[in-house]
């Protein structure tokens, strides 16, 4: 084996680098179930990585190669049981076609879509029949939409309704490659989809009033109204269902779509800001700033505000991945370690992955890592290191972070397309320019007046940062609507195939993980 005792240096040299592979070898196998067509392909591919598994612990020699490549092969096995036992976990049963049922069923959750004018309604019907009189068998959970009109006083989780509808199996792919609300439907326990007609009668009222995130969302819409407040209301609790459809396609077009998904950003501007708030104020008692770690003090403050945060917007998985992360940081920062590292990123990968593996063929779990791990390989090179070092003019220290910005940015963007063109068949242009602005105003203004008009509204002293606010995100929204007016802004691409997908995003992690150590120290690149 003289080739894998050649490469006996490179793998001591890359030794801090290897780890990184571990989300992305369980990420293989969980991508081959959700690729492959059925069960004997499934056992097929945990065979081979099974036999690769076992001859690369047999002719072992305790070199790091055959190590790193039995244990990558069992990751790619365990990823394809962790997807299949997860896809079974989930198993229930699915409309096998259209029909019209006049129905009895008991609300699990109402969500209001105020910039559409319906009410989603979350079912689980009791009882069921189809225009003649003949009995259905329904799936346990359907879903379907409900004009705002039509929905009763009344309507609620816990509330039992009796109405019709038109129901539908979960739609699949409108073009190929196109979004798979089936695949997603299946994950959810969705087994029919569909619209409800008026009347709709109420037999038993909720039994509880809306939730915290709900009523939290009203009020914020309420104070804001249009999109300024439907942008406030997803920044507080990720609800985007107040926001216009020609203001959401703008942010769209624009590339900041992602402010309105509570992810990274919103996370560490959350815990940022509780921090220096805890800090400052506990440091005004001088008693306990000399016996108390105030920074530890703030940093499980912080803690605590990412948790409620994530539980508040409804824990997707960007939140989740973003949570995990900060949890990681703050630990990272009481022991006096470095804190933002790819070693951090992987681990928050793994964890979603655990638990949650159907979500790594989704676009939301695909774009936030792809956009944190760009990020935090590309500022932990030491070209960027040397460049956001410190410097004695400060004019020429801020032209540097400002450069660094448009680098991230662009950086960024380039991550992103493959997985837009993927997933949307289309790529902005101008997205990298118009977060250098975008992201600063949204972190550095309307987040903090809106945690702000929140503590000060139960006092009704809210107001004038309502107000603030208000102009704040009307600008952010002007903002939008010039870039995706601008010629160019969004390029419309052809389908890619997934194997082609494929090869890039294995391109892209090769980029980021499997370069070259520079030194031999194994010191990470």
């Amino acid at each position: 084996m003289p080739r894998l005792c050649r490469a006996e240096p490179w793998a001591e040299a890359e030794r801090n680098q290897i780890p990184l592979w571990t989300p992305v070898m369980l990420g293989a196998g969980i991508a081959a179930w959700f690729v492959l067509p059925d069960p004997r392909a499934w056992e097929a591919v945990m065979l081979a990585a099974g036999g690769v598994g076992l001859a690369a612990a047999t002719l072992s020699d305790g070199g790091r190669v055959m190590r790193a490549i039995g244990l990558g092969a069992m990751l790619v096995v365990a990823g394809v049981l962790l997807a299949w036992a997860r896809a079974e976990s989930v198993r229930a049963p699915v409309l096998t076609r259209p029909v019209i049922a006049d129905m009895i069923a008991e609300v699990e959750t109402a969500e209001p879509l105020a910039a559409r004018q319906i009410v989603r309604l979350m079912l689980r019907p009791v009882r069921a029949r189809d225009g003649r009189g003949r009995m259905l068998n329904l799936p346990p959970r359907i879903r379907i939409s409900l004009p705002q009109e039509d929905a009763p006083v009344g309507l609620g989780p816990g509330a039992w309704v009796r109405l019709r509808a038109r129901l539908m199996p979960p739609a699949g792919p409108v073009a190929p490659g196109g979004y798979d609300f089936a695949r997603a439907a299946w994950f959810q326990r969705i087994g029919a989809t569909g619209r409800g007609f008026a009347p709709v009668r109420i037999l038993h009222q909720a039994d509880q009033s809306p939730g915290l995130r709900q009523r939290l969302s009203q009020r914020i819409t309420g104070l804001l109204p249009g999109s300024a407040g439907g942008i406030a209301a997803a920044l507080a609790t990720g609800d985007v269902g107040a926001i216009a459809q020609d203001d959401a396609e703008a942010m769209r077009r624009a590339g900041l779509a992602h402010l309105l998904s509570v992810s990274g950003l919103h996370i560490t501007a959350v815990v940022g800001i509780v921090m220096v708030l805890t800090i400052r104020l506990l440091a005004l008692w001088p008693w306990l700033a000399l016996r108390v770690r105030l920074p530890l003090v703030g940093a499980a403050a912080g803690a605590f505000a990412a948790v409620g945060y994530t539980w508040l917007t409804g824990a997707e998985v960007p939140t989740i991945r973003s949570c995990v992360a900060a949890m990681l940081v703050l630990a990272a920062l009481a022991m006096g370690r470095e804190a933002m590292t790819l070693r951090l990123v992987a681990a928050g990968a793994l964890i979603v992955l655990i638990f949650r593996p159907e979500a790594l063929v989704g676009a939301s779990f695909q774009l936030s890592f792809a956009a944190i791990t760009a990020i935090v390989a590309l500022h932990e090179h030491p070209a960027v290191r040397r460049w956001l070092g410190p410097h004695p003019d400060w004019r020429w220290a801020a032209l540097r972070h400002l450069g660094a910005l448009l680098l991230t940015g662009l950086v960024v963007e380039a991550a992103l397309m493959p997985i837009a063109v993927y997933h949307f068949h289309k790529a902005g242009l101008y997205g990298a320019l118009a977060n250098i602005v975008a992201i600063p105003w949204t972190t550095f203004i309307a987040m903090p007046l809106e945690m702000i008009a929140l503590l000060l509204e139960p006092m009704g002293l809210g107001g004038p940062f309502w107000w603030l606010l208000g102009q704040a995100l009307g600008l952010l929204l002007k903002l939008a609507h010039a870039v995706s007016a601008m010629p160019g802004s969004v390029v419309a691409l052809p389908v890619a195939s997934g194997w082609a997908f494929g090869l890039a995003v294995a391109g892209d992690c090769g980029s980021r993980f499997g370069g070259p150590g520079g030194d031999g120290s194994g010191r990470p690149r």
